[in-house]
């Protein structure tokens, strides 16, 4: 029985000390201790820039050693990605080759890997041709994308793909196993009679712990099957003789094509939802506003918080939406939109120029708009 898990690492960069210590506690340490005691398992990491500069910074250089050592010992491969979690598909190019940058140079910073050459996970998985151009072009080999991104006419098979629309190879999530609890799936496959080829799997790692305790050990226990062998992602596509050509389509993790329709990345851009449309007229006016004082003496601050301004996670949190199918809560939660974006607006109340009062007025004007809404919106439910 042969596992690709494909695991993703991230908490927002303006996370509190406390969350970034439950995720390592709960969910990192144990992943980490869990190759530690097999040494046939091989994972593949995504490690957001964000997350490893707060694990540096708040002092957990003992899983930092840890993660360098099985990186050494080839048990762990580490992918590029955008550094803050932005949303790539919507977001300017520049903005999009800046947190790629950012990313390659914190992860060689921190753990000593030189990202190009090897796999790219797009934030959400929310892949489109001309993001996968780009990424090829700065000299990544391969993607992970869910089955959503397959034509519709093209079933998920066992293998690997090419992408015709960029060059990159490409592996495939199965979504139901990569919504279950894969330990306890892997068990119950176990022992029927047959199983697919290869089981794909790509999940935020969070899951292990953090968001599924998993007290009876599940987790340990599949790792402990003499019939499970593992690789990882470079190390399956090495070994696959012919690869698929496929144009694949643009699409997320969540993308649900029967009640989507023409809305591929809903969950972060629903027409229908205010809150987000107004959410992204505000980036549009920060990142307008940042071009217009390139010069500005602190411009360092803008980005500052800029980078924390632009996490996927505060479009996610305004969605609404039930993510109780992939062991997650109701995605509404009017305090993580607010602390995100109180994030944008403090990027251009940094800037110094005097002449930036007209924009800076606009932003509070927009902002003050959104958390009214989201406030009323929210209590308006909570009393329904």
């Amino acid at each position: 029985m042969l596992w690709i898990n494909f695991l993703h690492l991230y908490q927002p960069a303006n996370s509190s000390a406390e969350r970034i210590k439950e995720a390592a506690d709960k969910s990192y340490y144990r992943l980490t201790r869990l190759l530690e005691e097999h040494p046939t398992l091989h994972f593949t990491f995504n490690i957001s820039g964000c997350l490893l500069e707060r694990l540096r910074d708040d002092g957990f250089n003992d899983l930092l050693e840890r993660w360098r050592q099985l990186i050494g010992d080839g048990r762990l491969e580490i992918t590029g990605s955008a550094a803050y979690h932005g949303f790539l598909p919507l977001l300017p190019v520049d903005e999009v080759e800046y947190q790629i940058r950012r990313q390659e140079e914190i992860t060689k910073e921190i753990l000593g890997v030189d990202l190009r050459g090897h796999g790219f996970f797009l934030p959400e998985l929310a892949y489109t041709p001309a993001l996968a151009k780009l990424i090829k072009g700065r000299g990544y080999e391969w993607l992970v994308l869910d089955e959503a991104s397959l034509p519709a006419d093209i079933q998920l098979a066992a293998g690997g793909y090419i992408d015709t629309n960029s060059g990159l190879k490409v592996i495939v999530r199965r979504r139901d196993f990569s919504n279950a609890y894969i330990p306890e799936l892997i068990q119950k496959l176990a022992v029927q009679p047959s199983v697919p080829a290869a089981i794909i799997t790509a999940t935020d790692a969070e899951l292990y712990g953090l968001r599924h305790e998993d007290p009876t050990a599940e987790m340990e226990k599949m790792a402990a099957l003499p019939e499970l062998q593992t690789l990882t992602v470079s190390g399956y596509l090495q070994n696959q003789e012919r690869l698929a050509e496929v144009a694949f389509r643009s699409a997320s993790w969540e993308t649900n094509w029967a009640e989507d329709g023409d809305q591929p990345f809903s969950i972060w851009q629903d027409r229908h939802n205010r809150l987000q449309t107004d959410l992204w007229c505000l980036v549009d006016l920060v990142f307008e506003t940042g071009r217009r004082y390139q010069n500005d003496p602190n411009l360092a601050a803008y980005r500052w918080h800029l980078d924390r301004g632009l996490a996927s996670c505060m479009f996610w949190w305004a969605s609404g939406r039930d993510f109780s199918h992939n062991f997650g809560p109701v995605a509404w939660n009017p305090d993580e939109v607010e602390n995100i974006l109180n994030d944008l607006v403090r990027s251009v109340r940094s800037l110094q120029s005097p002449a930036s009062r007209k924009e800076k007025l606009a932003v509070e004007k927009l902002a003050a708009r959104i958390k009214r809404n989201l406030w009323r919106c929210h209590w308006k439910k909570h009393f329904n």
